[in-house]
């Protein structure tokens, strides 16, 4: 059994995926607006040796034809939100090997800017740092908050390639390696290590010295999700971790295949790209007793937020179609992942199945073993390197996890124990006893 990578994915906001489950005895995301959430958090899942906090984020919120519905303020759906980076930030002085993944949008993100507030996270984090690179599935609603014109799907895309190879000219070329020398009795840097930077690209211009030095794994590790083919590119050409909702082990085989194809095709190593599916689960004593714990945390959400949380994500009012409307008539220049994992499904389809876990992963409910079996098999089937972690009632969530199913995987051999010292996330994520990103990677090719 091969060792999986395990992060968890949390938001900045009371509820998470799509869902609206806040209202559960157990669940404390309520206190999301406070320090003291985020450090229990983070103490869960560096006890458990965790190889990642995952925080998601979105700019958008919810519209029915151009009008925020109320429910979606009464059950807290999308907003209030805090913002990841400054999460991540206060969480560096209570952890000391957890990784921390923050989310940032290259639909609204300035490029100079942001390169330099993930240098600072890479750098007091000691090389912990990873960035989930998102084109804002919501754009359609963020783009009036910051007076921007909607981008389309594909050209978002494309602003993204020219985002990234922006960002990698500051974070591997402007600074060498070893260009600080910190000599008291001689110089600080030395200048022929510090190079300026000059990019003229079809979406962003920036001329200059980087704002910071190289950070310790210069690039942070670059996560990202997304099942379009323009998804795919970039993230084959690109990404180091790709995330892939739940499924079928046929259907997740076939998203790693494709991934990894799109790896090789940019002429990289398929294994430089570690895929990961969604994962969450209900834990029960027995599977009669977790099928009713699922069946508290469904009783939880009001079915009213499940149209509006679609077109959060969507821009479609699934309300203002018949029930046995194919979802293959619809389309979207937002998130179209969320269209196209229910082709061959109807509207009413949708609406059923998204009431149960949103953008999420349908929760695998039964006993700690048959979890562990679940896991084991989707990694196996579907040539998996790992799993994000999606609590449906957070804490709580976490805890039956920690506590009951990854003791079983441990002993499979499934799950590491003790963090490696001084590893960066990098390291610990590729195994590959590097910091730096790969030569094969198109960041490196901007290296002096």
């Amino acid at each position: 059994m091969r060792s999986l990578k395990l992060g968890l994915f949390e938001n900045a906001q009371t509820n998470a995926s799509g869902t609206a489950t806040w209202r559960h005895p157990d669940s404390r995301r309520h206190l999301f607006d406070t320090l003291g959430y985020w450090q229990e958090v983070a103490r869960l899942c560096e006890d458990a040796k965790l190889d990642f906090l995952f925080l998601a984020d979105a700019w958008g919120w919810s519209e029915i034809a151009g009008v925020r519905p109320p429910i979606a303020t009464e059950e807290t759906l999308d907003l209030p939100r805090l913002d990841p980076f400054v999460i991540a930030s206060a969480l560096l002085a209570s952890t000391t090997d957890l990784g921390l993944v923050v989310t940032g949008s290259v639909l609204v993100e300035p490029p100079y800017g942001f390169a330099r507030r993930l240098a600072t996270l890479d750098q007091l984090s000691g090389g912990r740092l990873g960035w989930n690179v998102v084109t804002t599935g919501t754009a359609d609603t963020a783009v009036k908050a910051f007076g921007m014109d909607m981008v389309a799907h594909d050209d978002r895309y494309a602003m993204a390639e020219d985002f990234l190879d922006l960002v990698y000219k500051y974070w591997e070329g402007a600074w060498e390696p070893d260009a600080l020398e910190k000599d008291k009795a001689g110089r600080f840097a030395d200048p022929a290590k510090v190079h300026p930077v000059e990019h003229d690209g079809p979406y962003f211009r920036s001329h200059g010295y980087g704002n910071t030095a190289r950070s310790p794994q210069g690039t942070p590790v670059l996560f990202q999700a997304g099942a379009s083919p323009a998804g795919r590119r970039v993230g084959g050409r690109h990404g180091e971790c790709m995330f892939v909702g739940s499924g079928s082990v046929e259907q997740l085989a076939g998203h790693a295949k494709a991934i990894r194809a799109e790896a090789v095709r940019a002429g990289r190593k398929a294994d430089e790209v570690k895929v990961m599916s969604a994962f969450s689960c209900v834990v029960g004593a027995t599977t009669a007793d977790a099928e009713r714990r699922w069946q508290r945390i469904l009783d939880a959400q009001r079915p009213e937020v499940t149209v509006a949380s679609y077109a959060m994500f969507t821009g479609l009012d699934l309300s203002s179609y018949a029930p046995d409307t194919p979802m293959t008539e619809l389309s979207t220049e937002m998130s179209q992942t969320q269209v196209a994992r229910f082709a061959g499904k109807t509207v009413d389809d949708v609406l059923a199945d998204w009431h149960t876990h949103g953008v999420g992963a349908r929760p695998v409910v039964g006993t700690a073993e048959e979890i562990a079996d679940e896991i084991c098999a989707l990694a196996e089937g579907a040539d998996l390197d790992g799993f994000l972690l999606s609590p449906t009632v957070q804490p709580a969530s976490t805890v039956e996890f920690v506590e009951s199913v990854l003791p079983i995987l441990r002993e499979r051999g499934a799950f590491r124990g003790e963090y490696a010292d001084g590893e960066s996330l990098r390291e610990r994520l590729t195994g590959s006893g590097d910091r730096a990103l790969p030569a094969s990677h198109p960041a490196a090719r901007h290296r002096h």
